[in-house]
């Protein structure tokens, strides 16, 4: 169940009596992406035409906790505060979300930078009170250079855009979780991140941010959810996501997670977006990269299959062994 989350927000009210106060969560859980840390919360602050404050959740990382506490305590910008919940990104997300004082609560990875602009343009939306949230678009950063194998209709394996996505201003049913955003009021009355999905660690499971956007789109039939490819970050991939194996357990992954969103949302919400991606965008890839005869398109061909294989794999042994636990109960 989701976890509750506080919905007086007391301070927020008079923050954003005039204009839009925007509150920018960032979680981060290991010292290893200390310098990545440090960038995006660099980025935030750079982007000072917009009233916000950067809120640095820690998951459960003592160290970093006191590192970041000594770079940015005395930067009134800033607050730097333990996740209270369970180890994972959906605990420190709520966590980020109850210390919330604007009346928008975005969110950007410690691994990504956001570039100028973006906090105004997300910002701008929300002037449409129908908005409930808003995502943008995600570059790839590769350590040295794209692989040749990878589809860029996979580079969601890496928490990036990819190809399938509007390329226009769109209504989409959730944006990227490296770079999204909500009106609190609507997390507020749908609660927050369930922990039942999302990463935990450096665990490849996702998800979190489809299952409460499903909510969020339910909770009001007014309420819209854009995709803006203009509200644009930068996102670093560390050298030990650019391999295969890393490819398909993160497939795997997302199978078994959008199971459980299936079971929590329902299948026709859980995977209505992964019906016109399977059916339109995979297929015209393979035929693009069959006809490209080069090795590279055809090695890239098989890696297509290969996903959508372990992808699909994930799925149905979760909803298998969930299936035979109902029926033992």
């Amino acid at each position: 169940m989701a976890q509750d989350l506080d919905s007086t927000h007391a301070e927020h009210a008079e923050l954003s009596a005039s204009a839009h106060f925007l509150s920018v969560v960032i979680c981060a859980y290991t010292t290893e992406r200390w310098e990545r840390l440090r960038q995006a919360v660099d980025s935030v602050l750079a982007d000072d035409s917009t009233p916000l404050e950067v809120i640095v959740v820690v998951d459960h990382c003592d160290a970093l906790l006191a590192a970041v506490n000594d770079l940015f305590g005395a930067d009134d910008r800033v607050r730097v505060i333990a996740n209270a919940e369970a180890r994972g990104l959906s605990g420190a997300r709520n966590t980020g979300v109850r210390a919330a004082r604007g009346d928008v609560v975005a969110f950007l990875d410690d691994d990504a930078v956001a570039q100028p602009g973006w906090a105004d343009r997300l910002s701008h939306h929300y002037q449409d009170e129908t908005v409930a949230g808003v995502g943008g678009y995600a570059t790839p950063v590769w350590p040295d250079s794209r692989p040749a194998w990878m589809p860029a209709e996979f580079d969601w394996v890496v928490g990036c855009s990819y190809i399938g996505q509007p390329t226009r201003l769109a209504q989409v049913r959730n944006p990227i979780g490296c770079n999204m955003s909500l009106r609190l009021s609507v997390v507020d009355r749908v609660g927050g991140f369930r922990s039942e999905v999302g990463r935990v660690g450096a665990t490849p499971v996702g998800c979190e941010e489809t299952e409460l956007f499903i909510r969020v789109r339910a909770d009001r039939r007014s309420n819209q959810v854009l995709f803006d490819p203009e509200i644009r970050v930068k996102h670093h991939v560390s050298e030990d996501r650019t391999t295969l194996r890393y490819f398909v357990r993160r497939c795997y992954h997302e199978g078994l997670s959008k199971a459980v969103v299936t079971e929590l949302a329902g299948t026709a919400d859980g995977l209505s977006a992964e019906r016109s991606y399977v059916r339109r965008v995979l297929p015209a890839a393979v035929a693009r990269e069959l006809t490209s005869m080069t090795r590279d398109g055809l090695v890239r061909a098989a890696v297509i299959c290969l996903g959508l294989a372990a992808t699909t794999s994930g799925y149905l042994r979760a909803k298998t062994i969930r299936r035979l636990s109902g029926r033992r109960k």
